[in-house]
């Protein structure tokens, strides 16, 4: 089975891009990690598959898929490269486009510069629909984990994050306590463990540990969420460069109970088309 794909990134977080509504195709898990697979497939931190909507004030819907198969609700990079695809390829004249999500719908829309800006939405703090285990209120919590603690902020950006403030990023536990913060068990569906080093009230430098991808060069949803955390906890003001590994970007909300905005670069790097393995296919 022979399948068309178009290879993207957004601030070194790469996608394998999958048109599903001019081919039949979308990855089961199994296939989905073989796609991303770095030495047997094309490679990816995550899948993105484009499909028709199925409501009516959607131009499309837009599905995820991590490196280990696992299907997620919300990409930031990725829905920037998303409203890249859809135009390149000719399936929408629109500049700005109105995308169903598993967390509800987002508005991607293409700049003059070639930049695009993502509405992604209103975060969530709510404990419970993050989902977070918690009998407390505070802002800051402390997990714990292997002897050791983190002061954590948790939040929902479609998908579920947990925002720590370090000294130093370049110096931070990423490898080491990121994967125990993913898989904590006050988190049930996981979490992405960001760690935010705050420069000014305008400037972070940010690292984040993803769920089901490891660390990326960048995560858009994991840059909404630690400027939101930020601004919450009175360290930033909006506008906030937030300087990750892959790149910049920029994020603006103007507080609680409104939308927060994303704004920063989508590539498209070559297409090609493969065959899937005979085991898979």
């Amino acid at each position: 089975m022979k399948i068309r794909f178009t290879k993207m990134q957004g601030l070194g977080n790469d996608f394998v891009v999958l048109d599903a509504v001019r081919q039949n195709f979308v990855p089961t898990p199994a296939q989905a990690r073989w796609l991303a697979d770095r030495h047997f497939g094309v490679g990816c931190d995550q899948i993105l598959v484009v499909e028709r909507p199925t409501r009516e004030d959607a131009d499309f819907r837009y599905r995820i898929f991590n490196a280990d198969g696992s299907e997620v609700e919300q990409c930031g990079n990725g829905a920037r490269c998303f409203v890249r695809f859809v135009h390149e390829q000719g399936l929408t004249d629109k500049r700005e486009i109105r995308v169903e999500t598993q967390a509800g719908i987002i508005v991607p829309r293409l700049e003059d510069d070639g930049e695009v800006t993502v509405e992604m939405g209103v975060p969530n703090f709510q404990p419970a629909e993050i989902p977070f285990l918690t009998d407390s209120d505070a802002l800051v919590q402390t997990l714990e984990f292997a002897g050791r603690s983190a002061a954590i902020t948790a939040v929902s950006m479609g998908n579920p994050h947990a925002v720590q403030v370090v000294d130093n990023v370049a110096s931070a536990p990423v490898a080491r306590d990121g994967p125990l913060i993913e898989a904590h068990p006050r988190f049930p569906k996981r979490v992405n463990a960001g760690f935010m080093e705050v420069v000014d009230r305008h400037h972070i430098r940010l690292r984040v540990y993803e769920r089901g991808a490891g660390e990326t060069l960048a995560c858009g949803t994991g840059a909404c969420a630690a400027v939101v955390v930020g601004i919450r906890r009175n360290l930033l003001d909006s506008p906030v460069c937030v300087v990750t590994r892959g790149g910049e970007l920029t994020v603006a909300w103007d507080g609680m109970g409104q939308p927060v905005r994303m704004t920063g670069p989508a590539v498209t790097v070559f297409t090609g088309e493969l065959e899937l393995p005979k085991e898979l296919a």
